[in-house]
């Protein structure tokens, strides 16, 4: 009797790492040493787009990849079963080191859209709120890892939803196009979900791939152009007749 085997995605030591960063932050700095310690931890920490934008407030660019809500658990539960099922697929195609920089690029990259985004948005307006609402969470790198999923892997079959199969590439499309129609319905700074950041992540990961497959690119040109202009002179002395009448030998 044949039995059905369940896939289990590898969990990798960075994986171990970005996920073990995320709960300790969770669970120890937020929820232990800021509910019940009364340390304003997010305060410095969050997303805020006025305290960036005028305060210099730059590493919550950063930070705020590490902090989740905490009035709700399942925000930080999707987040990281996503890194980690999504995750360890790119990071056995791309390795340790590129995982790790596009990871934290896409989410740099989501919170300057979302910070740029709602600054104008608040000269545009007027209104301040957008830019004193913090934002937390991995969304925006998680949106990242899900577009160089469906790129990198478009065919495979993933749920929408959790029953829904279709393809992994037009799973990506739908999010985006959700993104898009929340984002126009609520509002910049609207709702309790920051669609901007979400997309941001989607634009990120798109520029960062899109400039290393053109690095790469360069980077392969010149080789086949050192390739093609290589020349090895043999036996070129000068006293030598078969050279004088032939001219010098090469090797292409």
């Amino acid at each position: 009797m044949n039995q059905m085997r369940v896939y289990v995605p590898p969990f990798s030591l960075t994986l171990k790492i970005l996920i073990g960063l995320n709960l300790g932050t969770w669970l120890i700095a937020q929820v232990l040493l800021e509910q019940y310690a009364g340390l304003q931890f997010s305060r410095y920490f969050a997303l805020f787009p006025g305290k960036v934008l005028f305060d210099g407030y730059v590493w919550q660019l950063l930070t705020y990849m590490f902090l989740h809500s905490t009035s709700s658990i399942m925000h930080i539960v999707f987040n990281l079963l996503i890194l980690w099922m999504i995750g360890s697929e790119l990071e056995a195609r791309w390795g340790r080191r590129f995982f790790v920089g596009y990871y934290l690029g896409t989410g740099f990259g989501a919170a300057v859209i979302y910070t740029m985004g709602t600054g104008l948005y608040s000269w545009a307006t007027g209104t301040q709120q957008s830019l004193v609402i913090p934002v937390v969470g991995a969304s925006g790198a998680i949106f990242g890892l899900l577009l160089a999923y469906g790129i990198l892997f478009g065919e495979r079959i993933m749920h929408f939803m959790l029953l829904f199969p279709m393809k992994a590439k037009h799973f990506v499309m739908i999010l985006g196009a959700i993104e898009v129609v929340s984002l126009l319905t609520s509002g910049v700074g609207g709702g309790e979900v920051a669609n901007l950041a979400h997309l941001g992540g989607l634009i990120s990961g798109y520029a960062i791939l899109l400039g290393w497959t053109m690095w790469q690119r360069r980077g392969w040109s010149r080789k086949k152009g050192k390739t093609r202009n290589l020349r090895l002179v043999v036996n070129n002395k000068t006293d030598d007749d078969d050279t004088k009448k032939n001219g010098p030998k090469y090797w292409n």
